[in-house]
């Protein structure tokens, strides 16, 4: 008989699961928000660096996900099937945060 998964593994296709719509969404919102109030920073330093924390946030999901990705003795199928749907949507929403923070590095963001 198996021990008794602990907190932390029981979570962590779960935590992996969340973190990239989240950061996803907050990119969207926050420098949305900061577009409304001031232009100027969003396509210079603000963008940039905004998207490069959201894209390690997805990194660091994928990294929460990979080592639950393989089914092992002491975790059952559906933790493994989460933790795989984890990884994809890191990549779709690393790429879609990666796609947007080129964009805000192409088009001047003061443009009327």
């Amino acid at each position: 008989m198996s021990a008794p998964l602990s907190r932390w593994a029981r979570v962590r296709p779960w935590a992996a699961l969340l973190l990239p719509p989240a950061a996803w969404y907050v990119f969207e919102l926050g420098l949305g928000s900061v577009l409304k109030v001031d232009c100027a920073p969003v396509g210079t330093w603000l963008g940039l660096s905004w998207g490069a924390a959201s894209l390690l946030l997805c990194a660091l999901a994928a990294a929460i996900a990979w080592p639950c990705a393989q089914p092992a003795g002491d975790q059952t199928p559906p933790r493994a099937w989460l933790s795989r749907v984890a990884l994809l949507l890191a990549g779709i929403f690393a790429l879609a945060i990666a796609f947007q923070t080129l964009a805000v590095l192409i088009v001047p963001p003061c443009v009327n």
